[in-house]
């Protein structure tokens, strides 16, 4: 007898990753490595059995003898890039955040950041946007962890004109590169032009006063679009910055730029302690700049679920950030500690989602 096969509310087709079929990018990470391979003899590049998935799939197919298939052996893949390196190659080693970075965190910090050799490890579905694969696989810590390492460059770009922007900035650096990505190594459009994003540099999405909002990665376009939505309602005209180099990390622009605003709100999907908001917070207190800081992120370790819904739940999609910042704006409480998005926003859209997903009827198909 066929076994039924029920699909579930966990089904949300904007959760999905692309797996080497229909709806392939034109343009993608494993393009533009395929691209600066065309004109630098160095570049290598290797998965650890995710080439599909962290979207590296171009690469091998222009430069079969470059590539490296290392397996499921994260740790394994980021040890051959350090004898890669040490032979005069540049290699950009890719695989799920989670793993290339806690997982591998002793073979970075020794192999690369110690003998400071030219390793690229690029990071994919960082952050909670793993969603209902579990904190095995959610990448929330890797700032915090791979900060303080020396020696090691950490950039998080906000979308795939950032990442080649940010590939190509830091191609000739003398060591190592940790490349924070987003689900599927791109979020949507932030930027229209490389040219906008300069390594080192912060750059300014929005322009307003009052608040200034700090993001990185993929919280970046959410912050635009909060940004936005705060301008058109006529609310609030707040300052978006995109902040992708998190190391060596811009204190005296973040300062500068801090310094013009009566409140800072740094959106990360991080747990708060140790990350773009600890920096941030650090920056302005070796500077001496008096301004209140918000870390708005994670807590704790996250729940199970899709990534659109965990982001909606944690309120790090555009409408919790805009509500975040307008609770800062009107309060501006004196204990930062508290959590300016509460267990009662949780709650409601908890309700929300049940009372959504109880309308979908379960498609019942047959194996």
């Amino acid at each position: 007898m066929p076994l039924e096969r029920r699909t579930t509310v966990l089904t949300d087709p904007s959760s999905y990753d692309h797996e080497g079929r229909a709806g392939y990018p034109t343009r993608s990470i494993g393009s533009i490595l395929a691209d600066l391979a065309d004109e630098d003899p160095r570049i290598m590049a290797g998965s650890a059995d995710l080439t599909w998935s962290t979207f590296l799939a171009d690469f091998p197919a222009r430069h079969p003898d470059r590539f490296i298939q290392a397996g499921i052996a994260e740790r394994n893949l980021l040890g051959i890039a350090a004898g890669l390196a040490s032979c005069g190659a540049v290699p950009y080693m890719s695989t799920f955040s989670a793993f290339a970075s806690m997982q591998s965190l002793d073979v970075i910090r020794n192999d690369h950041a110690y003998t400071n050799l030219p390793v690229r490890t690029i990071g994919t579905h960082t952050g909670i946007s793993m969603g209902y694969f579990g904190s095995s696989h959610h990448a929330i810590e890797d700032i915090g962890a791979l900060r303080s390492i020396p020696n090691l460059t950490v950039v998080s770009p906000a979308d795939l004109v950032a990442t080649e922007a940010l590939i190509r900035g830091t191609v000739d650096l003398p060591g190592p590169v940790y490349f924070r990505l987003g689900r599927g190594a791109s979020g949507p459009d932030v930027y229209e032009a490389t040219s906008e994003v300069v390594f080192g540099e912060p750059t300014v999405v929005r322009r307003g006063s009052g608040v200034l909002v700090v993001a990185s990665g993929i919280t970046v376009h959410a912050a635009r679009d909060a940004a936005d939505a705060l301008r058109a309602d006529g609310r609030l005209e707040v300052t978006v910055v995109d902040l992708h180099t998190i190391r060596p990390f811009p204190a005296q622009a973040v300062a500068d730029l801090a310094a013009q605003h009566d409140a800072v709100v740094v959106v990360e999907d991080h747990v708060v302690d140790g990350g773009l908001g600890t920096s941030v917070l650090t920056a302005l207190a070796d500077l001496d700049v008096g301004v209140p800081v918000y870390r708005h992120g994670l807590h704790d370790f996250a729940i199970f679920g899709p990534p659109t819904h965990l982001y909606r739940y944690y309120g790090l999609d555009a409408e919790g950030i805009a509500t975040v910042v307008e609770r800062v704006s009107d309060r501006a409480p004196r204990d930062r500690t508290i959590p300016l998005w509460e267990e009662a926003d949780r709650s409601r859209v908890l309700a929300e989602q049940q009372a959504a997903d109880a309308l979908r009827k379960p498609e019942i198909t047959f194996a």
